[in-house]
């Protein structure tokens, strides 16, 4: 929309260096070394913590605040305020004290829950990471260990199952005696796996599983080991018992994948990543026969984990595989700043956060979550928050949440609104009026305090409910006044409407028009649903001199709004009140059309549906006729929702001539036109007989024969052609050496040679032009001294019967110009009959004939063809 950006003619300099030619101005850009960015007036020091408490004691979350005093602190409890009790006390640092934690017991409430520490001083207030709170549990074990029986020199595995908060710690006894660890064939893997490899007869026994934590403990049922003989020491095919299960873990934790394998010899098991990426060296180890463990897990360590067991010496292997996936809880890389920014203008708050899963970030202004409207809007998947026209009540603490499946962290940052005295009012008495579809007259009148320094105005223009449609089509209601006394704005307040108003969506606005009544501005049709997004808000500068602007380039039947604020060198006054306005409506644009042959008498239209016709009276209108006719057929009406027509009983060999139309309450749009015609499609249906199918697979039982026999010719025509090739080279070389001697100086009297007149074809010396650039000049001498004239032997000669002239090899077939005295210049241009004359009678043929061809102004032969050949 040109003519709605900002503009810069020389009396607005000052008021541009105040406004940017941007909707959006960029108010803070965090330097490397700026620190956590932390609100040096109210911050956290100290933040809660995930924790596990243990039913009837005590525990305390903690919490410290650094900033301005006096500040308060408060808790919350799944989002709402904890009261202060004697279950649950605030301690002098900002700490929550529980003194008896509860569980949920015959109605009494639970303290599980997620808690945040809230401070407030008198900059705003802060709230802090959620902190999940559990009661430590013990459930029952879900899998018991079970019997096993092996060979000595085999495999043993026992493993137990069994929920906990926190996660229990798992030990095994053997014969109700706590196993040695120290022994290098038993391996203990924290998820409840106990492997012995190696057996021994003394390893015979009963094992339990011991699960542990700050809730209880709990013993599992027993398994019998028992160990028979030694094996037959038969080859055994390696064999993985079990692979590597999938895991999901969280950063520095530690992951264990399990990998037992069995055969005769003793496999050897290896580790590998499915990506072809190293596994590393730090933090991993090998416990066991081939048990991978990942200490202080990250990010990097994701994948897909292969377990290999090899037989020693040979390429025979197996495979298991398992999935890691490593979450990170939500960290900042950019916090955001605290800003001070002059009332009117534009703040920005930028924050980016990284975790895995990608966190959702979340925006807070004293402790309540903000979300986009109004003034506020949000972008870049809400990493940067904008508040535009900033006031005091946006004065706050905005806090930037980030959260995912691994955790939350938060960062905050303070927005100051600096207030210049003495900055003008508000302009008044804002009036739109529409000028054309394109264009709106916005008028105002100067604030009626501080207008001495205003350096000019700034018109806010933005779509005020649903833009237009293809055609100009939009929303075209006007605004009406009323003036209505006290009670009845008392009746709309609440919801019940006098007669006067009708009944449409409506956006009221009061103004004082006596001393009862107000002006209630009602425009129906705009409730504001699909407004513009505020980043796409257009601002033109205008002088302070101006009161009244012209705004153009704008859409059709679409409602606007506008507002002006007033501009010092100090700052700017509060907006003005919005005005709306409509722009005028017209005729619709003409519609994109395509024609498609669907047969030899049917044609289909196709063209983009317009809906917003249907609500302004319009529709489409269609005609069409063949092109050698003067009137058309039609119109047909449709719909605006319809996308296409058929024409249909059309004739086959006519071109037809369609023209399509969108129509309102405005009028006629210009036409759309387009030619098709019909004679192709009745063609290539005549040319295309129905399948015979028959005959095609008769066809295809032949294809294999006519391939090979195809084959064949093709060898022997590339034979044949390789031997026209030899011999028609040996032949061209005997016609050289025969026109060579033909060439060659006379050796006997003329009378022994042919009597024929040797001449030039075509016309004579006079009408010879010059030569082409490329030609070479041949002297009348040389020519007299290949072809002696009649009776320079000293002989007469006899005149010969007429015959047809025949032209002098090439080298003297170009001749210089000019010289019409020689005797050559008398020779005879062939003519058809005598052409057809001599090729009834080559055997009398003294040279090869040729007829005459003009090049570039030279003469120069061609082959006889029969016709005289000119360029």
């Amino acid at each position: 929309m040109t003519g709605m950006g900002c503009t810069d003619p020389e009396n607005l300099e000052p008021l541009l260096r105040l406004i940017p030619c941007s909707p959006l101005l960029l108010l803070s850009s965090p330097s490397p070394d700026s620190g956590l960015g932390h609100s040096a007036e109210l911050a956290f020091a100290v933040e809660p913590s995930d924790d596990v408490a243990v039913p009837g004691q005590p525990m305390v979350l903690g919490c410290r605040v650094e900033g301005t005093p006096p500040v308060r602190i408060t808790w919350r409890k799944n989002g709402m305020e904890l009261p202060e009790s004697t279950h649950s006390t605030v301690l002098a640092n900002g700490s929550l004290m529980i003194r008896h934690f509860l569980l949920d017991q015959g109605g009494s409430p639970s303290d599980e829950g997620d808690y945040e520490c809230v401070a407030q001083n008198r900059f705003g207030l802060v709230v802090s990471r959620k902190a999940r709170i559990q009661a430590a549990t013990m459930s029952d074990f879900h899998v018991h260990p079970q019997a096993t029986v092996g060979e000595e020199g085999g495999v043993a595995r026992f493993q137990c199952q069994i929920h906990g908060l926190p996660k229990p710690l798992i030990t095994w006894q053997k014969n109700r005696v706590p196993i040695d660890t120290d022994n290098e064939r038993y391996t203990l893997l924290p998820k409840g796996v106990l492997q012995i490899t190696g057996l021994q007869a003394e390893d015979s026994g009963i094992f339990h599983c011991v699960a542990s934590n700050i809730a209880s403990v709990r013993v599992s049922h027993g398994a019998r080991l028992t160990v028979s003989g030694s094996g037959s020491g038969a080859y055994k095919e390696p064999t993985i018992l079990v692979g590597p299960e999938n895991l999901t873990l969280t950063v520095h934790q530690t992951a264990v994948l399990e990998c037992v394998a069995t055969g005769n010899p003793r496999p050897i098991v290896s580790w590998s990543r499915l990506d072809g990426r190293p596994i590393g060296v730090e933090g991993i180890q090998v416990l066991g026969t081939g048990n991978l463990i990942i200490s202080d897990v990250s990010v990097q360590h994701s994948g897909v984990y292969v377990c290999a067991a090899n037989r020693p010496g040979t390429r025979v292997r197996r495979t298991a595989q398992g999935r890691l996936v490593v979450q990170a809880p939500a960290e900042f890389v950019q916090h955001p700043q605290s800003i001070s920014r002059p009332a009117g203008t534009t703040a920005m708050f930028t924050c980016q956060a990284q975790g895995e899963p990608p966190p959702h970030v979340t925006w807070l202004k004293n402790g309540q979550v903000l979300g986009p409207g109004g003034h506020v809007r949000l972008k870049n998947n809400n990493s940067t928050l904008t508040i535009s026209g900033i006031g005091p009540e946006d004065e706050a603490i905005y806090q930037c949440v980030a959260e995912n499946s691994a955790g939350s962290s938060q960062a905050s940052a303070r927005l100051t609104v600096l207030w210049a005295e003495g900055l003008p009012g508000p302009p008044l008495n804002v009036q739109a009026v529409s000028v054309s579809s394109t264009e709106v007259r916005v008028s105002w009148t100067e604030p009626v305090v501080n207008t001495k320094e205003i350096i000019g105005y700034v018109l806010h223009i933005r779509k005020a409910a649903g833009g237009s449609g293809p055609g100009g089509q939009g929303c075209s209601a006007a605004p009406s006044s009323y003036c209505v006394s006290a009670s009845s704005i008392l009746h709309i307040l609440t919801g019940h409407l006098p007669s006067l108003l009708p009944a449409a969506p409506w956006l009221p606005s009061f103004h004082q028009c006596g001393q009862e009544s107000l002006t209630l501005l009602h425009v129906p049709a705009l409730p504001l649903a699909s407004p513009d997004p505020p980043e796409l808000e257009y601002q033109e500068a205008v002088s302070k001199s101006t009161f009244q602007h012209l705004v153009s380039d704008l859409e059709p039947s679409t409602a606007y709004s506008f507002y002006i604020k007033a501009y010092t060198p100090r700052g700017a006054s509060s907006a003005s009140a919005p005005t709306l306005a409509s722009t005028l409506g017209e005729a619709p644009a003409p519609p994109p059309l395509s024609v498609r042959v669907l047969g030899s008498s049917t044609l289909q239209l196709l063209w983009e549906p317009w809906p917003r016709l249907a609500q302004h009276e319009g529709g489409f209108k269609l005609f069409y006729r063949p092109a050698s006719k003067t009137s058309f057929t039609g119109p047909i009406l449709l719909p605006g929702t319809v996308s296409s027509y058929n024409l249909s009983q059309l004739d086959p060999t006519a071109v037809y001539e369609v023209k399509l139309l969108a129509y309102n309450q405005h009028g006629e749009g210009n036409a759309t036109v387009r030619f098709v015609s019909l004679r192709g499609a009745s063609e290539r249906t005549a040319l295309s007989p129905p399948c015979d199918c028959r005959k095609e697979e008769a066809t295809n039982q032949t294809s294999t024969t006519g391939i090979v026999i195809g084959i064949h010719i093709g060898v022997t025509c590339i034979i044949f052609c390789v031997l026209f090739l030899l011999f028609g080279q040996r032949g061209r070389v005997l016609l050289c050496k025969d026109v060579e001697n033909q060439l060659s100086p006379p050796q006997g009297p003329r009378s022994q040679r042919d009597p024929g007149v040797l001449g030039l074809n075509g016309a004579g010396w006079g009408e010879l032009g010059p030569l082409g650039r490329d030609e070479k000049r041949v002297d009348v001498k040389e020519l007299e001294q290949l072809f002696p004239r009649a009776g320079a032997v000293g002989q007469p000669h006899p005149r010969p019967h007429p015959r047809p002239t025949v032209s002098a090899p090439t080298r003297a077939s170009r001749l210089r110009a000019g010289s019409a005295s020689s005797p050559w210049s008398q020779a005879l241009a062939i003519g058809p009959d005598q052409a057809a004359a001599l090729l009834q009678a080559p055997d009398q043929w003294p040279l090869r004939l040729s007829v005459p061809r003009v090049r570039q102004g030279s003469l120069e032969t061609s082959p006889l063809s029969g016709t005289e050949s000119r360029a």
